[in-house]
């Protein structure tokens, strides 16, 4: 399973552990991402898709369609 938003294309970042003793290994800081199934009115069907938690609050304060439109006017 790919760590991939659908909606914003967030992905994993690489950084640094650091011990107590300062040395550096590298690490992963995977997006906070849920499966939700969500029901668009527009076209009356539901769909299921992986989002980040960001990406979900933003989808309740405008709507899942309203969201999209805005994604797609941005790039």
């Amino acid at each position: 399973m790919s760590k991939v938003c659908d909606l914003t294309g967030t992905r994993p970042m690489y950084g640094n552990r650091v011990s107590h003793s300062n040395r550096k290994t590298r690490r992963r800081f995977n997006p906070n991402l849920q499966k939700k199934s969500f029901f668009v009115p527009e076209t009356q069907e539901w769909i299921e898709l992986k989002v980040t938690a960001k990406a979900l609050r933003t989808i309740d304060k405008l709507g899942l369609y309203a969201y999209i439109k805005k994604l797609a006017a941005k790039s």
